[in-house]
C-alpha cells in the first residue's frame, strides 16, 4: 500500500464516510459492478488511455487491458478496494453536484448522530446522545467546502457540532464538542 493510500485510509473517518454515503443515495443509476464495467467505466474518465488507468491504480497496462477484455474478473483485494472506490468517487458528478448546490443554498440536509460529547449549559457532564436534526444552508455549505479542500473527521466534528446545536434541537442550552462519534448519517 503507497503513503498516499495510508493517508486516506487513516483520515477518512465516519464523518466523511457518511458523506461519501449520502451522495451515493442520490444516485439516479446503480454504479458498475463488475471488474470489467468499473474498468471500462475508468477509462472512459481517463480519456480513453489504458496507460493512465494503469498508473493511477497502480498496476500495468496489459492487466487493465486483461480486465476490459474479460480475460481477468476477480481483483486483489487492494485492485477491488480502488476500483470500488473510485468508480464510487466519480460516478454521476452531475447529480452529486446538483445535490450538493441544492443543499447548501436551499434545501440543508438531515443529520442522525451518536456522539460523546454532549452537554448542558451549566453542567459538565458530558454524554452519549443520538439527535436526528435538520441541518441549515449554512453549515451544509461550510461542510462540503472542508469536505473538498480536504480536511480530516477532527476537522469537520466541531462544524457538525455546531450545526447540529444551532439548529432545531429541542433541548436549550445544549453544546455539543464530539470526543467519539459512534455513529453518523446524512441526508439530502
Amino acid at each position: 500500500m503507497s503513503d498516499h493510500e495510508q493517508q486516506s485510509d487513516r483520515g477518512r473517518g465516519k464523518v466523511l464516510e457518511a458523506l461519501a454515503r449520502a451522495e451515493r443515495k442520490v444516485f439516479t443509476r446503480p454504479a458498475p459492478k463488475s471488474a470489467k464495467a468499473r474498468m471500462k467505466f475508468l477509462r472512459t474518465r481517463e480519456g480513453g488511455s489504458n496507460a493512465a488507468v494503469a498508473e493511477r491504480r497502480g498496476t500495468s497496462r496489459r492487466t487493465v487491458e486483461r480486465y476490459l477484455a474479460g480475460k481477468l474478473t476477480k481483483p486483489q483485494k487492494r485492485l477491488q478496494a480502488a476500483l470500488v472506490e473510485e468508480t464510487a468517487s466519480e460516478w454521476q458528478p452531475q447529480v452529486r453536484a446538483q445535490a450538493r448546490a441544492q443543499a447548501s443554498t436551499s434545501s440543508g440536509m438531515s443529520v442522525d448522530v451518536t456522539a460523546f460529547g454532549f452537554t448542558r449549559t451549566g453542567s459538565s457532564d458530558s454524554r452519549e446522545r443520538q439527535i436526528t436534526t435538520d441541518i441549515s444552508p449554512f453549515y451544509v455549505k461550510q461542510i462540503l467546502v472542508l469536505q473538498e479542500a480536504g480536511a480530516m473527521d477532527e476537522e469537520l466534528h466541531p462544524v457538525v457540532a455546531e450545526a447540529i446545536t444551532e439548529w432545531g434541537t429541542r433541548a436549550d442550552g445544549l453544546r455539543a464538542d464530539f470526543t467519539a462519534v459512534s455513529k453518523i448519517d446524512f441526508r439530502f
